[in-house]
């Protein structure tokens, strides 16, 4: 029998981890359990999208019009919308993809050749390493410091750079962090910037939560990667968080760094766009109206994640100074991460949960934390379930 036609790039491990086994059991019994992974705001009942999805219905959509960069005005709205946040952006730098995801896969068609290396953050999102290997790109991780409020370890991201030999293509930062929240730091995103330029290395900056931090920013924290940078550098967002629109599929990407690089990347940019046309044109020519929109959708979010905060540290006063469960600092974004006793393994923590009080969360590994003993839950949960539930979660791990 001749060899099945597909390749080692999708040869990935199906089997099932713990949580989903769990969760098939469920299921299967019928149990509703509360969901505090839940993470997708169309579920979430913080804002009614529905007429700014309207807005996609309209009949200037009907006629197509291939730009493989975006459409002038959609690319123009994008900019506007950095202005408006006090960010310098140019319109001709902006690119436009079907998604965040999307653009990675560009920039790293862009950025490397086969078995070239991408230095990635950890903890982060478990997303890279698909996206990596679909394009036959290595990761390397750079670990941020828990122990330092996940500040950099720069020492060990040049090591990383040095080690690849010339094969390390781009640094990506989450900014802030997923799930930690962590706005990266002044005096780091400058020395990040070094290591990139010195080595030839462009940065790619994924800033999807950047417009939800709790609270105002601490002065020595970056609101923002744009702006000239001594290295090429990638700064991407989309409707997915902006605007609670994840099912209305659009991206963007914005180019800074020294001019003739710039220029550069536009212009190959350019061709791969061209080769996929992705974007939606009804949702690009939506794009100034939905993107005007933007304070109406943030505003709840933010009040939402604040109020789901603060039942979460209410929660861990009432158990206790001793209770040995804590909530790790946080600068923004919508996930909290929980430090809880190593008694047990967090396989073993989330079981208890689902089985004992039907609460779901996720395990800290599942976002690549360096030891046992963290527990992951979403800040978009509505209110009064959060509430109730954190509180059992709290009280259940406290008492071991």
């Amino acid at each position: 029998m001749a060899p099945a036609p597909f390749t080692r790039r999708t040869d990935w491990d199906r089997t099932e981890n713990p949580l989903t086994t769990l969760l098939a059991a469920a299921a299967r019994s019928g149990r509703e359990l509360i969901d505090l992974t839940e993470s997708n705001p169309t579920r979430a009942g913080i804002v009614d999208t529905t007429p700014l999805v309207a807005l996609l219905g309209h009949p200037r959509g009907a006629t197509y019009a291939p730009l493989p960069l975006g459409h002038p005005k959609a690319r123009a709205a994008v900019a506007a919308s950095f202005h408006e946040r006090g960010l310098p952006a140019r319109e001709d730098r902006v690119v436009l993809s079907a998604s965040t995801s999307e653009a990675y896969t560009w920039l790293f068609k862009l950025l490397c050749e086969r078995g070239d290396r991408v230095l990635v953050p950890a903890p982060s999102y478990p997303l890279f390493e698909f996206l990596a290997r679909l394009e036959d790109v290595e990761l390397a991780t750079y670990p941020l410091l828990r122990e330092e409020g996940f500040r950099i370890d720069l020492g060990a991201l040049d090591r990383a750079a040095e080690v690849a030999q010339g094969h390390a293509r781009a640094i990506v930062l989450v900014h802030p962090n997923n799930p930690t929240g962590t706005f990266v730091r002044r005096d780091e995103a400058i020395e990040v910037g070094r290591i990139a330029a010195r080595h030839g290395m462009a940065l790619i900056v994924d800033e999807v939560f950047a417009e939800y931090p709790h609270g105002a920013l601490p002065a020595d924290r970056l609101p923002s990667f744009a702006g000239e940078r001594e290295a090429l550098t990638f700064v991407l967002g989309g409707l997915s968080k902006s605007l609670l629109l994840p099912q209305c599929k659009l991206g963007w990407t914005l180019v800074y760094g020294p001019d003739a690089l710039c220029d550069e990347a536009i212009a190959r940019l350019e061709l791969v766009a061209d080769t996929y046309l992705s974007a939606s044109t009804p949702v690009q020519l939506a794009l100034p109206e939905l993107l005007a929109a933007r304070a109406s959708v943030q505003g709840p979010v933010r009040a939402r994640t604040a109020e789901n905060l603060a039942a979460l540290d209410r929660a861990l006063v009432a158990a206790g100074e001793d209770a040995a469960v804590r909530r790790l600092p946080t600068d923004g974004g919508w996930y909290a991460i929980l430090e809880v006793p190593r008694t047990r393994d967090e396989d073993a923590w989330v079981e208890t949960l689902v089985r004992e009080h039907g609460i779901v969360v996720h395990p800290g590994y599942f976002f690549d934390m360096e030891r046992e003993g963290f527990l992951v839950v979403s800040l978009l949960p509505r209110p009064e379930i959060f509430a109730r539930a954190i509180e059992i979660v709290v009280t259940s791990v406290a008492k071991g």
